[in-house]
């Protein structure tokens, strides 16, 4: 079980303690804590993270694509979890993704382009 991470802040619950999250939730947590991190920036794991920072280098036209490809290579370790898709529109991102027959998506912010 995870903590619950939003807005680069732990979640509380009703009565303060930190939120947990668990299936599905865990999961989303973990997808969007490796989207978050720009890849190679921790040189033990260099292979951590994603280039979804690199997405303000790309042509307009071309940054959903890559967006969805930049997704995807920072979740190829993750088992059963496909990304099948990424929309964009502005600097808000949402990946598509389904594991094990379940759709899910999630919507965070690009910083920086």
């Amino acid at each position: 079980m995870e903590l619950m991470v939003r807005d680069g802040d732990y979640v509380s619950d009703e009565r303060g303690d930190f939120r947990r999250a668990e299936g599905s939730e865990e999961l989303l947590q973990r997808v969007l804590w490796k989207l978050a991190i720009p890849r190679g920036n921790f040189p033990l794991l260099p292979e951590l993270g994603s280039g979804l920072h690199l997405l303000g280098r790309q042509k307009p036209s071309q940054r959903a694509g890559m967006a969805r490809q930049y997704a995807a290579q920072a979740l190829a370790d993750e088992p059963d979890l496909t990304v099948t898709g990424a929309e964009l529109e502005g600097n808000s991102l949402r990946v598509l993704l389904e594991h094990r027959g379940e759709t899910l998506e999630l919507t965070m912010e690009i910083e920086g382009w």
